[in-house]
């Protein structure tokens, strides 16, 4: 019965690595386009502002690798992979709360993906945390045979 369990959880990892390449893919395409079309002119009142969007472009190509790598390795059913996807997510998750002034629903639906993905990678983790209804019965049968 645990075997069934752990079955239907596995759509979930299988969702966390699609949305990880998925995720990661719009990160690298548009890393090479900030990298392509680097310089931008802001207009503000009394000023012009020249930026230089070269190591964002390098952030978010090295961010979108990541995802890219950390999701095959998730469907490829990797260990590794599980947790340096957490990792990732939460990176991901945390430079998503520093755009949320520039890009407010955009980020907002990232950090809703990122905590979907996130509890997708650590819920029903069987070879990290015991499931559980074994826990709850065999305290039960130690302590039947305690009495």
């Amino acid at each position: 019965m645990a075997e069934r369990k752990s079955e239907a959880w596995a759509g979930l990892v299988v969702f966390a690595a699609t949305m990880l390449l998925v995720t990661g893919a719009f990160n690298f395409i548009e890393g090479l386009i900030a990298l392509f079309n680097d310089e931008r002119v802001v207009v503000l009142p009394n000023r012009f502002v020249f930026l230089d969007l070269t190591s964002w472009g390098w952030t978010l190509l090295l961010f979108g690798a990541a995802m890219i790598a950390v999701g095959a390795g998730l469907l490829a059913t990797q260990t590794w992979a599980r947790v340096v996807a957490i990792i990732v997510v939460a990176v991901h998750a945390l430079f998503q709360v520093f755009t949320l002034g520039a890009y407010p629903v955009w980020s907002l639906l990232m950090l809703a993906l990122d905590t979907f993905v996130i509890f997708a990678l650590t819920a029903r983790w069987s070879s990290v945390r015991p499931d559980l209804s074994d826990v709850g019965s065999s305290a039960a049968r130690s302590s039947s045979t305690y009495r």
